[in-house]
């Protein structure tokens, strides 16, 4: 029975061996190194995020999930991403109010406009 004990656990020690030597020297078969601790591949566009960006999105895993520092930063470049775009819609909709509130002015001066000249000679002799 120690016999049988001995043999397997020589056998785990050369199989262990043999799998950290493999791998010493040919890596994770990954055809990009890994990236540098601190580093992400998380990326997005600086401005006009698009679904497909979103779509895109990968996060570095960790032990229990996603690293929270780059899905907090994803998170942020989306919120501001959202600000802009409200922003701008209602800069484009106060505009829009401004276009039709002075469309009635408009048309009021067009119908005001001056006597053509043969009605202002009329008038005058």
């Amino acid at each position: 029975m120690m016999t049988i004990l001995l043999y397997l656990i020589v056998m785990a020690l050369v199989g262990a061996m043999i799998f950290l030597a493999a791998s010493a020297v040919f890596g994770r078969s990954e055809e990009l190194p890994p990236l540098p601790p601190g580093t992400t591949a998380t990326v997005l566009p600086a401005e006009d995020v698009t679904g497909a960006d979103v779509d895109a999105l990968r996060f570095q895993q960790v032990l229990r999930g996603y690293k929270a520092s780059e899905v907090d930063w994803a998170l942020h470049r989306l919120g501001l991403e959202i600000d802009s775009l409200r922003a701008q819609l209602g800069r484009d909709e106060k505009s829009e109010v401004l276009v039709k509130a002075d469309a009635p002015a408009k048309a009021e001066a067009t119908q005001e406009a001056p006597e053509t000249e043969s009605e202002a000679k009329d008038s005058q002799g």
